[in-house]
C-alpha cells in the first residue's frame, strides 16, 4: 500500500493547490484555501497527450472550488504529464501521429481504440487507489459525495469504465472526441448515475453517430446531451449546464 505524499503547496485567489504522489501516480488536489470539511469531491480527467494541469482543466477546477466550495482531484494518466512513458506509450504515440499526418482514418481509429483500452486498464485501478487515499484525508473522509468531472477524449475513455465499476461516483460529466468501441458501449450500459455528455459536433476524427450511440447506451434515467459546433481541438463550449454537478452532489451533502 502506497502513501499519498504532498510535494508542493501553493495558494492563489482563494484556492489551495497541492501536488501529490501516490506510488507511481502523480496528481494534484485543489481545495478552498479557507478550508473545507467533507465537501463534495470532483475527479477530473485530462485529454489524450495532455496532463493534469492543462489550462482548461485548471480553469474548471478553480471554478468548482471558488463557485461551489468543492475539492477537486486530477491525476496524470499513464505515460502522460509527469509520468514516464514506456516503450509501448512511445510507439503508440508515434504510430498515431504518423497515421493522422497520412490521413489514414481507419488506422487512426484502430490505434486509438487499442491504446485507449490499454490506458484505461492501467488508469482505472490507479483512480480507485487514489480515491481510497484521498478518503483517508480528514478534510475529505468517506462522507464526501463524489462526482466525475470528465474531460473529453481520454478523460472520458477512462472515466466511463471507472464510473461503471466505482459505486462511490454518483454523477458524471463525459464528452466525445474519441473512437467509441464495443467495450465502452458495454461499460456505458452499466452506468445509472446522472450523466451530462458534451459532444464536439464536427470532430474530424470521430464518427458523430458513434458518440450518439454511446450516449444512448447510458442506463441513467437522468442524462443530457450538449453539442457545440467545433472540431477535435478547436471548440468553444457555451450554453452548458454549469450547475450539473453542484445539483446532484448537493443532494447527497444535505
Amino acid at each position: 500500500m502506497h502513501t499519498l505524499r504532498f510535494t508542493v503547496e501553493t495558494s492563489s485567489n482563494g484556492v489551495l493547490e497541492r501536488d501529490f504522489t501516490l506510488g507511481e501516480v502523480t496528481g494534484v488536489l485543489w481545495s478552498p484555501a479557507a478550508g473545507s470539511k467533507h465537501a463534495p469531491l470532483v475527479l477530473m480527467g485530462h485529454g489524450g497527450g495532455l496532463h493534469k494541469k492543462t489550462p482548461e482543466l485548471l480553469a474548471r477546477a478553480h471554478d468548482c472550488v471558488t463557485t461551489h466550495g468543492f475539492t477537486v482531484a486530477a491525476i496524470d494518466a499513464p505515460g502522460h504529464g509527469d509520468r514516464p512513458r514506456t516503450a509501448v506509450d512511445e510507439r503508440a504515440r508515434a504510430d498515431l501521429r504518423q497515421a493522422m499526418v497520412a490521413g489514414e482514418t481507419e488506422r487512426v481509429a484502430s490505434i486509438s481504440v487499442q491504446y485507449g483500452i490499454a490506458l484505461a486498464q492501467r488508469a482505472v485501478p490507479e483512480w480507485r487507489t487514489t480515491l481510497d487515499a484521498l478518503q483517508q484525508l480528514p478534510e475529505i473522509g468517506t462522507e464526501a459525495p463524489i462526482g466525475y468531472g470528465g474531460g473529453i477524449t481520454l478523460g472520458t475513455a477512462i472515466g466511463i469504465p471507472l464510473t461503471a465499476i466505482e459505486p462511490r461516483i454518483t454523477a458524471a460529466i463525459f464528452g466525445g472526441g474519441f473512437v467509441v468501441h464495443d467495450a465502452l458501449i458495454e461499460a456505458a450500459r452499466q452506468i445509472t448515475v446522472p450523466v451530462q455528455f458534451l459532444l464536439p459536433w464536427d470532430d474530424e476524427h470521430v464518427d458523430r453517430q458513434s458518440a450518439l450511440a454511446l450516449f444512448d447506451a447510458f442506463a441513467s434515467k437522468e442524462k443530457t446531451l450538449h453539442a457545440n459546433p467545433g472540431d477535435h481541438r478547436n471548440i468553444r463550449w457555451y450554453g452548458l449546464d454549469n450547475g450539473f454537478l453542484a445539483r446532484y452532489l448537493a443532494r447527497l451533502d444535505t
